[in-house]
């Protein structure tokens, strides 16, 4: 590590560090660019003396950049005993502290507007966290790889000098194959269908009707555009590497983003085939992970809970397998009774679940064919639902609750009195495999070998 990190244990100011000197003018830009417009606005409609705006504006400057200098100047982190400290504030000091115990996942994105001035954002998600917590905006590139290294590697309780650990890459998504998973998506499908038949009205209907239609044609453009983006500019040039601090997600057109999800901090998995995904035997997988779902944006959400965009199904089991440490395919599943076809007329046949002793599995879907699969040690409850028609069909549901997310393991439509024995047998093994469990030290057990004189960790 380099010898301007913080001293850890400390707590003292004078072992803190300042983010990135940039930090003002990027925070600041946007409210800049804002005065910009109203100005001039206000330029066009009351006629002034060009002087007039010029100081005005000038005036703002100076004040604005007065005030983002005194923030980024009062702005400092640093290790405190076994927290991470963040003090910010001028006259109404806040002080806040992300305990390494809670530490679930650090990120590095770089948006495009900071990929040209060398500058990132660390992001950092915390267990029973809301959004992000305390992101520290902005680091150089290289205080931001050396902070999360060290981060992660307190959270795993090894040596906090440790450099970044090594890594091998097991999984890249090729362009041709992000951009036929596109057009195969539901999203993309939908909308080219409801453009077309908006195109085949337009050739139909009486001029004078024509700009209705044009207009309707809005919404299907925004729904084809968003399912190109999210798949295509959110996932290009996805990578996915595996090393001892955890599974690292590199991706991004625009705005890249560097994940790094520890493998013990995962809760739960689902392998995703959409319909005509399977014509070409392609899968996704999507992880659940404790602080990443409390975030309330949807894309953040989308973009932090996908371990695979999309790969061939083989391929998508074999990684849900090293994340596990265990195997899906092995774990023997009891089919549905045949009076759940009354609920779930198309979906019976796929519903089945079953459990060993590391592992619950869940699969259901059958247009989209999901399978759900959720550690035991991972489990955070477990419970028996039963609507009126259940009642009426002698059915029954278990859930299985892990961190909110995209896994979401529900064994439906089981006879009750297997239903609730379930729920006693999985509340046993979730108890006995917590006790087992040692992966919150996961990093510990392979701890990268650094070579002798390598003192900035820079070596392969």
């Amino acid at each position: 590590m380099s010898t301007q990190s913080p001293v850890p244990g400390t707590g003292t100011p004078e072992h803190f560090r300042r983010l990135h000197p940039l930090t003002p003018l990027l925070r600041g830009w946007g409210y800049f660019a804002a005065v910009v417009v109203i100005i001039g606005q206000n330029a066009l409609r009351e006629p002034a003396p060009i002087g007039y705006y010029l100081a005005g504006g000038a005036a703002f400057v100076v004040l604005a950049s007065l005030a983002g200098a005194v923030s980024w100047w009062f702005t400092r982190y640093g290790f405190d005993g076994d927290a991470l400290r963040i003090d910010s504030g001028v006259l109404m000091r806040r002080s806040r502290r992300v305990r390494m115990d809670r530490l679930q996942a650090v990120d590095v994105n770089r948006p495009l507007v900071g990929r040209l001035l060398g500058v990132a954002e660390l992001r950092m998600e915390v267990a029973g966290g809301g959004k992000s917590e305390a992101p520290l905006k902005y680091l150089s590139v290289d205080d931001a790889v050396r902070l999360r290294a060290e981060l992660l590697a307190r959270a795993a309780g090894i040596d906090a000098q440790t450099p970044e650990a090594p890594e091998r890459r097991i999984h890249e998504t090729p362009l041709q194959m992000l951009v036929w998973s596109t057009i195969l998506s539901a999203g993309f499908v939908s909308g080219m269908l409801f453009v077309l038949a908006l195109v085949v009205a337009l050739v139909l209907v009486p001029s004078q009707a024509r700009f209705g239609l044009m207009s309707a044609m809005l919404p299907g453009l925004l729904a084809t555009g968003y399912a190109l983006w999210t798949q295509l500019g959110q996932n290009f040039g996805f990578t996915l590497a595996h090393s001892p601090d955890g599974y690292r997600i590199r991706k991004g057109l625009l705005d890249t983003v560097h994940q790094t999800v520890p493998p013990g901090r995962v809760q739960g998995v689902l392998i995703r085939q959409p319909l005509l995904w399977r014509i070409k035997g392609w899968a996704e997988v999507h992880v659940d992970v404790a602080g990443y779902a409390g975030n309330n944006s949807s894309d953040s959400t989308t973009t932090t809970s996908t371990l695979l965009p999309v790969a061939p199904h083989d391929e998508a089991m074999a990684i849900a397998r090293q994340v596990l440490e265990a195997d899906p395919a092995d774990v023997e599943l009891r089919p549905t009774p045949r009076r759940a076809r009354w609920l779930r007329p198309i979906q019976q046949p796929r519903l089945a679940y079953g459990a060993d002793d590391r592992i619950v599995v869940v699969r259901d879907g059958r247009l989209t064919r999901r399978l759900t699969v959720v550690p035991h040690a991972k489990t955070q409850s477990v419970r028996v639902t039963q609507g009126p028609l259940q009642r009426r069909l002698r059915l029954a549901s278990a859930h299985v609750d892990t961190t909110p997310g995209p896994v979401n393991a529900i064994i439906r439509h089981r006879p009750p009195d297997e239903a609730f024995r379930f729920v006693e047998e999985q509340t046993e093994r979730a108890r006995l495999a917590r006790k087992q469990d040692v992966r919150e030290q996961w990093m510990a057990q392979h701890a990268p070998r650094v070579p002798l004189g390598d003192t900035d960790g820079d070596a392969p």
